[in-house]
């Protein structure tokens, strides 16, 4: 039976009740102070768990957050979907719901986390029915989060699979001849001989059909693509050690915690900019590289008024900003409390949308050139995710000087860009994961081990992935398990959470109080009305409109193939709805006296220094009465 005091206004759990032994108080009863819930690691403390770590500077956490948010979405997904919904049109749709979609999430999230002191689970004690201790909220993000972890990382290995296929005189995918070309395979498709019949052995229609040495080397060296999902094939042993390469990077950038990762991504987290700077000059003086950026720029007004450019611009910026996934949470649980969490919120969203556009701009350029060197229009070049970064940008270094070294500097630039996502996502994971075991279960080695067991975990699941059917399962988690339509879904509780359960103006209140001042209004109107309108208008736009996974425009996914989609999707879309059911349902009392319960705020004791309402710390434990809505709920464990 779980038992409470209410002496002085303070709601706390006994300490039967608790996973972790009690902490200790300072002098004058007031909880020792500590960087994470206060006491842990402090002098005199009866717990031997060291404090949660913070950031070493600042800037470790800026950098992390745009390592991990500006990615490979922002380099092929953003031009591409600019491209396909009407070029310079697709921005009205993109930062209208950037205004009231992106950015505000992306601060509730950010801000969240720095206010919990936790990761992506117990970050929810701000109203305990979305967290429990069965799936729920937190629960949902933490699945979200391993399945991109386990599918994302293959982008990785084919791109480092180019980079070491790059070293070379000649590139591999420059030429026919080689044991996986095809006797359709031609190196050049000389499109004005055959207008003017000086190709005697081919006719038009015959050079049509045949194949570029780009394609064939993807699909038939590296993927070694089967008939289809029911022909999984062999393992791929080339790929599958580059994927174990990417693994064991990982593991040794992130076992140390973000002390380790802080300092990494201010490398990978800026070399692509430098690349990508590189790549725009190289790009704009190539012939033609002005017709692509037009293209790309060019307004197609007429296609405003399809639902398509909606849904997405709205699963792009839900994309590209990481919403959803747990992992903003995490990184802004090591924050120090007064952190101004509401600037870096939006300085880091402006970062992220500016590289997309920037990004855009590179890509178009080496676009319009290739379509000048083919003779085709420029719409038979730009093609969404890996056929662009995989089959594009291949054929576009081959007609560069010097192709191998724009090869290898462009797909070490893919490669980390990928990475500081991979780092970072992993990072909310364990974090997550951490946050779950109880205080006494603190061992040495703790996070390293969890590390080690999340990777291995991971890496036996993308063995799928490597073989001759893999790029069929790639997609299946691509399309399903961490989508647009489940991202949108996890936004959309997250604000009825935050705005409606907990409160609005209770959150600007606590963000007043880390940052010294209430952040815009418009915060608060979108996380109360806009955003979960957006976001639920999306996702039933997706919902109505959705067509079966097709891969290639060719082959249809056998309904089986649909059905484990699906199981991805609603296995972290159900955690929710369940069990807010479950709890309702287990609670006794009167379904009003159940809600009270329920969403009552679970507070760790690093929040008696601030939460306190016109008294200090100390004072809270002194015999002055405090008024009903003053009291507060204290666990006193690890959150």
């Amino acid at each position: 039976m779980e038992k409470k005091s209410a002496e002085n206004g303070i709601y706390s759990v006994s300490v039967d009740e608790k996973k972790g032994p009690p902490i200790a108080s300072g002098p004058d009863g007031a909880p020792a102070k500590g960087d994470g819930p206060a006491g842990l690691g402090a002098t005199g403390g009866s717990l031997a768990v060291p404090p949660r770590e913070t950031w070493t500077r600042q800037m470790d956490f800026i950098m992390s957050c745009v390592g991990f948010a500006v990615g490979l979405g922002n380099v092929w997904r953003f031009p591409y979907l600019c491209y396909k919904n009407g070029g310079g049109v697709f921005l009205i749709p993109y930062v209208l719901i950037a205004l009231v979609g992106g950015i505000p999430i992306f601060f509730l999230e950010i801000s969240l986390g720095q206010f919990m002191k936790a990761g992506s689970i117990n970050v929810w004690n701000i109203c305990p029915i979305f967290k429990g201790s069965s799936p729920g909220l937190g629960y949902a993000s933490m699945v979200i989060v391993f399945y991109c972890n386990t599918y994302y990382i293959m982008v990785l290995a084919w791109g480092f699979y180019y980079l070491v296929k790059s070293f070379t005189t000649t590139l591999p995918w420059a030429t026919c001849g080689h044991a996986w070309n095809t006797g359709d395979c031609v190196e050049i498709f000389r499109h004005e001989d055959c207008a003017n019949a000086s190709l005697a052995n081919l006719t038009c229609d015959q050079l049509a059909d045949r194949r570029s040495p780009v394609i064939e080397f993807w699909e038939n060296k590296v993927l070694r693509l089967s008939a289809g999902l029911e022909v999984p094939g062999a393992l791929n042993w080339e790929v599958t050690l580059c994927l174990l390469a990417c693994w064991v990077l990982v593991y040794f950038c992130v076992w140390k915690g973000v002390k380790s990762t802080g300092k990494i991504v201010y490398f990978t987290a800026t070399f692509p900019y430098v690349v990508l700077v590189v790549l725009l000059v190289r790009g704009v003086l190539l012939p033609g590289a002005l017709d692509g950026i037009i293209y790309y720029l060019k307004p197609d007004w007429s296609k405003l008024a399809s639902p398509q450019v909606w849904i997405d611009a709205g699963t792009q910026i839900f994309f590209s900003y990481a919403i959803g996934l747990g992992a903003l949470t995490a990184l802004g649980s090591y924050n120090r409390f007064n952190n101004n969490c509401y600037k870096d919120a939006i300085i880091l969203a402006l970062i992220n949308s500016g590289t997309s556009f920037f990004a855009g701009f590179v890509v178009f350029s080496i676009l319009g050139f290739m379509a000048t060197e083919q003779g085709v229009h420029i719409s038979k070049v730009a093609e969404s995710g890996p056929g662009l970064a995989f089959i594009a940008y291949p054929r576009a270094v081959t007609l560069m000087p010097v192709a191998p070294l724009w090869a290898a500097l462009f797909f070490f630039m893919l490669l980390l860009l990928g990475l500081d996502s991979q780092f970072v996502g992993v990072e909310g994971f364990i974090t997550g994961l951490l946050d779950l075991l109880p205080a006494s279960y603190y061992f040495r080695f703790q996070r390293e081990i969890s590390v080690a067991l999340c990777c291995v975990l991971c890496f036996v699941i993308d063995l799928s992935m490597v073989t001759d059917g893999g790029m069929y399962v790639f997609q299946l988690f691509d399309y399903y398990s961490a989508s647009g339509t489940t991202l949108l879904w996890q936004a959309f509780w997250e604000c009825v959470v935050v705005a409606w359960v907990y409160g609005a103006d209770r959150f600007m209140d606590d963000i007043a109080c880390m940052i010294g001042y209430r952040p815009c209004p418009w915060m608060k109107w979108c996380w109360s009305f806009f955003t979960p309108l957006v976001c639920m208008g999306i996702f039933i736009f997706n919902v109505v409109y959705h067509e079966p996974l097709v891969y290639n425009n060719t082959y249809v996914y056998p309904w089986w193939g649909e059905a484990i989609g699906w199981a991805f999707a609603l296995s972290s879309m159900l955690c929710v709805p369940l069990y807010l059911l479950g709890s309702l349902l287990r609670a006794k009392g009167a379904t009003a006296e159940r809600w009270q319960h329920l969403t009552q705020p679970v507070w760790g004791l690093h929040h008696l220094e601030y939460r306190a309402q016109d008294a200090d710390v100390r004072g809270l434990t002194t015999l002055t009465p405090v008024s009903e809505s003053s009291k507060v709920i204290v666990v006193e464990s690890v959150m």
